[in-house]
């Protein structure tokens, strides 16, 4: 079977199709890259605030932990890059793209865990534990809506491939 014969209904090959989801990951990586620098660059100005040294063992646990969460996020978010210039000469688009894909819905995951977080710790500095635990749940599920239930809804509306 040729390339041309296994073409998508769209008239792309094989080879078209695996060039354009690249094409697209790295689009989206772009959006994600630049998204966790800023959140990270954040974090990393707070202890520069005179207000931080004046947090719980609890708060400075917790933005420990978001500080290490956003630098996987980002580490995750830059893997692709390094998976694709090692194996980028050897013909594995395929396997590259797949790669990349996986770990953009695993930095996903990352980032939700990490702007939930970063959510609670703001709020429960500013006014407290309580409103920090609401402010998170609500984070939380607005991101589970909008990353998970919408593009699955959108997902189950179309025919299959």
């Amino acid at each position: 079977m040729t390339e041309s014969s296994d073409s998508s209904p769209t008239g792309e090959t094989p080879t078209e199709r695996v060039e354009r989801n690249w094409s697209e990951l790295l689009q989206e990586f772009r959006v994600i890259q630049t998204g966790t620098q800023i959140l990270t660059g954040f974090l990393l100005t707070l202890p520069f605030q005179a207000k931080f040294s004046s947090l719980t063992t609890l708060q400075t646990t917790l933005y420990l932990g978001l500080v290490c969460g956003s630098a996987l996020a980002t580490a995750l978010a830059l893997a692709p890059v390094s998976v694709h210039r090692l194996l980028f000469r050897r013909g594995e688009k395929r396997q590259i793209v797949e790669t990349a894909n996986r770990l953009a819905l695993f930095t996903l995951v990352v980032i939700s865990l990490v702007l939930t977080g970063t959510i609670v710790f703001i709020f429960d500095v500013v006014v407290g534990d309580v409103a920090g635990i609401v402010a998170g749940v609500v984070a939380l599920v607005a991101l589970a809506l909008l990353w998970v239930v919408l593009p699955l809804s959108i997902r189950r509306s179309l025919p299959t491939p």
